[in-house]
């Protein structure tokens, strides 16, 4: 599969977010998250990179 994982990158460290990530739309100064199963999680955050061989999108709370 080729699902990504989001992580919140506090302090230096990478924390798992949310799983199995589909979706990821913009929502005003949100992003919202959408994983295949349907989990959905809102967050004021932007991207800050992208790891698309791993697989991992990185986002820092504004």
């Amino acid at each position: 599969m080729c699902e990504a994982a989001a992580y919140i990158l506090k302090d230096g460290q990478e924390e798992l977010l949310l799983a199995d990530v589909d979706l990821i739309e913009p929502d005003g100064e949100n992003l919202r998250l959408v994983s295949i199963f349907g989990e959905q999680k809102i967050i004021k955050a932007a991207i800050h990179s992208l790891s698309l061989v791993n697989h991992k999108v990185f986002l820092v709370e504004k």
